[in-house]
């Protein structure tokens, strides 16, 4: 997702159980246990001058969480953009997808049913 999403507080919520302080990420990397599933979690900075590196993770990539800020809707648009250029990289073609509508407690935060439209899904 774009940066402050919130991609990096989920990715330490699943893996500590709480809510941590976080700064503007370049990349971290975890692996989470849940219900006896053990995963590896890449989280890639979301700022405009990181996407590019994207890529280098594409490989052997099993799954995509894909977060989205809903409140902010001055910039879904962009969002959407993000996330139709994942999806037509030919190393992610057939990867799951969750697209996660974070911070939906805000009192401002977008409907589901409107992040749905917007991103096209």
């Amino acid at each position: 997702g774009l940066d402050a999403a919130g991609k990096t507080t989920l990715l330490y919520k699943l893996k500590l159980g709480e809510v941590v302080t976080t700064i503007p990420t370049i990349f971290n990397v975890e692996t989470v246990e849940y219900k006896n599933i053990s995963f590896t979690v890449w989280d890639v900075g979301g700022q405009t001058i990181i996407r590019p590196l994207w890529r280098h993770y594409y490989v052997n990539t099993q799954g995509l969480i894909f977060v989205v800020d809903s409140n902010d809707p001055e910039r879904i648009k962009e969002a959407s953009e993000e996330l139709h250029t994942l999806l037509q990289e030919d190393e992610l073609k057939g990867v799951a997808v969750l697209v996660f509508a974070n911070k939906q407690d805000l009192p401002r935060a977008m409907l589901v049913s409107d992040i749905i439209e917007a991103l096209s899904l």
